[in-house]
């Protein structure tokens, strides 16, 4: 699966509730996933910036056709 295949994928915890889009990764020096780096929405008590969230790969829980479901 391509970097580019996963960040079409809504990234969302256990219970349904969307917590972002992959907007990067970052991998070790053999190549495998250590998290990806989501951009949150913008929320009205965030004063319009954007944060991120990082989501470790152990936290994932299944790569779906629509989403990644996550253990927050």
């Amino acid at each position: 699966m391509r970097l580019s295949e996963l960040q079409h994928k809504d990234i969302v915890d256990l219970d349904g509730n969307k917590i972002g889009n992959i907007i990067d990764v970052v991998i070790d020096r053999d190549g495998k996933i250590i998290y990806f780096v989501l951009e949150e929405k913008k929320g009205m008590f965030r004063f319009g910036k954007d944060l991120e969230t990082k989501v470790s790969w152990d936290k994932i829980e299944k790569i779906g056709e629509d989403v990644i479901l996550v253990k927050m």
